[in-house]
Order: structure tokens, then C-alpha cells, then sequence
């Protein structure tokens, strides 16, 4: 399909309206290239927009309506759904996002730059930078949880959210919470650990506290989420198949505006009593033919640890399907 640059002057020129229109950090810029798959520069009153022909023209049109509005009330992301609800985009977006996508995803982290490791990773960054709601499925050590991450930080620094809320269930592996010494937040730290973690290697451990003292970066277990909604937030939901189909719908429906989540689970090694079936396993079947979603489902040859994980991963394989 052809693609287009087209050039949008908005006037009177009124730098308080621009800014109330382009939001802080250009986020309301950001909200509408992302549902629309467009790309927008501004400099002042001067807009060019790049995409699909017919997603450029709906972009203009949305841009001229919500800068007319900007003059009397302020804009909210709320406000630019609507917008775009009521100029009947859906078939302009119906083009998988990912395919005018970079070729390749790299990460600036305190480390170096951090590439995705095979056709998966990649095609699972690429997915993460282009979806607002990503699973990703497979074994332990393919690197779902540790990619995600590193996209929450990178869009952390680029300021394309405001905060990073890292989110996991508090299920007992064989252990009772209650047992745990210390408070609530003690009881439940273990579970919140390999998140810290990650983070600590992304940004250096001083900097990650000092993110997470501001409440910039929250690290909480799943229970803490209900009643909330969380916009303009990159939102990382760890070894999801310890949730029930209650918590993930609830976990799912809390995602704002202006937000990315990330799903991340191994169907293979859930620790919820046998009576209770995996949410995880629920929704992949759910939400399977949702536009705006993506799944990329891992393997053992995804593996990226010590070689012997990945070939405990295939005998546990080999085995389970032997069992029946």
C-alpha cells in the first residue's frame, strides 16, 4: 500500500494551544501515531505527517478538530480515543503495525546496546515497540521478562510513558506466604526479586532505587492493582500463568491510555492449586483473534542460558508428552 508525507499548518499560531494539543512530551502526538500507524514531526504550528494515505488524511482531520478544541478546553487522552473513535479509523489500522517497523530492535542500556537473540526475540521487540498489549509465552530463559524490561526502561528514558509499573502474582511455589517473616511488603519481596534485578542491571543499581523511591518505577504484586487505571505507563505483568481468569481479566482491564503492557508466562510451570485453571492459559484462547494484540510464543531452541537449561527444558518436554 502507498504511503505519503503530507504537510498540515495549523493556525492562529498560539504556542499555549500547540502545547495543550502535542500534550507533555509530545504524548498526544505519540497516542495518535501509535493507533494510526503514522509518523508525526512538528516544528511550531508545522505538522508532517507520514503514513498510509488514508491514515495521513484521518490524522489531519483528528489533529484540525483537537486543535480547535485546545482553544477553550484542555486536551486529554481520553479525549483523543474519542476523536479517533468518531472518525471511524478501524479499517485504516486493520495493516499489521510491525511491518513498517525498524528491521531491528536495539536497546541503549547501562551495559551496551541489547539486541534481540534470534528470529523470536526480535520479532518479539519489534512487536513490543509497535502493540499496546503483547504476550509473551515459552520457557524459563528465552528472555521475555529481561526484553521487556529493557523496552519499559528504553521508553522510560525516551519519555515516551512516565512510569514503569512491574507487576506479579504472589502465588506459593511449594511455600507458605504466611510463614515469610516480616510485613506485607517484606512477605511478598521474594516474588518481586527478579524484577528488581533485571532493573538494577538496566540502569545501574542508584538510579533504579532512586526511580523507584519517586514512584517513577513500581514494583507490586498483582493484588495491589485493582481499582486502578494506569495511563501513559509501560505495564509488565511476570509469570502470569500463577493468575486466575479473574486477576488477568482485572489486570488487563486496568491499562489506560497512552500505555504499553506486556503479558509474560510459561504455561508449563504454574503454581496455582490444581483445581484452578491458569488465566493465562485462559485468555491466549480469549483474546487469540483480537486485532491490536500481539503473541510471540517461545521454544527451548529460544533459550539463551547455560546451555544444560535448554536441555532440561526439552527432557521435561519429551517427557510430559510421553505421560500423555
Amino acid at each position: 500500500m502507498s504511503r505519503e508525507t503530507l504537510e498540515l499548518t495549523l493556525e492562529p499560531v498560539d504556542n499555549k494551544r500547540l502545547a495543550n494539543l502535542c500534550g507533555q512530551f509530545n504524548a498526544h502526538l505519540h497516542q495518535i501515531e501509535r493507533r494510526l500507524n503514522v509518523e508525526i514531526a512538528n516544528r511550531g504550528n508545522q505538522f508532517k505527517i507520514t503514513g498510509l494515505v488514508q491514515a495521513t488524511k484521518a490524522t489531519q482531520a483528528i489533529l484540525q478538530i483537537l486543535f480547535s478544541d485546545a482553544a477553550n478546553e484542555e486536551i486529554t487522552p481520553e479525549q483523543i480515543h474519542l476523536s479517533m473513535q468518531q472518525a471511524s479509523i478501524e479499517d485504516i489500522v486493520q495493516e499489521p503495525p510491525q511491518e513498517d517497523g525498524p528491521s531491528e530492535v536495539m536497546i541503549k542500556t547501562k551495559r551496551g546496546v541489547l539486541k534481540g537473540r534470534g528470529a523470536n526475540q526480535r520479532d518479539y521487540l519489534k512487536k513490543i515497540m509497535s502493540y499496546d498489549i503483547n504476550f509473551g509465552v515459552g520457557p524459563a530463559g528465552t528472555g521475555k521478562t529481561y526484553l521487556a524490561v529493557a523496552c519499559a526502561v528504553e521508553a522510560l528514558q525516551s519519555e515516551q510513558v512516565r512510569r514503569i509499573v512491574l507487576v506479579r502474582p504472589a502465588v506459593e511455589a511449594g511455600e507458605k506466604l504466611g510463614f515469610l517473616p516480616g510485613d506485607m511488603a517484606q512477605k511478598v519481596d521474594p516474588y518481586l526479586r527478579p524484577l528488581y534485578d533485571a532493573l538494577y542491571e538496566m540502569l545501574g543499581f542508584e538510579r533504579a532505587e532512586k526511580l523507584i523511591e519517586r514512584k517513577v518505577i513500581e514494583v507490586a504484586p498483582l493484588a495491589f492493582m485493582r481499582g486502578r487505571t494506569l495511563n501513559d505507563s509501560f505495564i509488565i505483568l511476570d509469570e502470569a500463568q500463577n493468575t486466575t481468569n479473574e486477576q488477568i481479566k482485572m489486570f488487563l482491564t486496568r491499562v489506560g491510555f497512552g500505555s504499553t503492557t506486556v503479558i509474560t508466562g510459561d504455561i508449563t510451570q504454574i503454581d496455582l492449586p490444581n483445581d484452578k485453571m491458569s488465566g493465562l492459559k485462559h485468555v491466549l484462547k480469549v483474546l487469540k483473534d483480537v486485532d491490536g494484540i500481539s503473541f510471540t510464543f517461545f521454544s527451548a531452541k529460544d533459550v539463551v542460558r547455560h546451555p544444560l537449561v535448554q536441555r532440561i527444558v526439552l527432557a521435561y518436554e519429551s517427557y510430559e508428552r510421553e505421560q500423555g
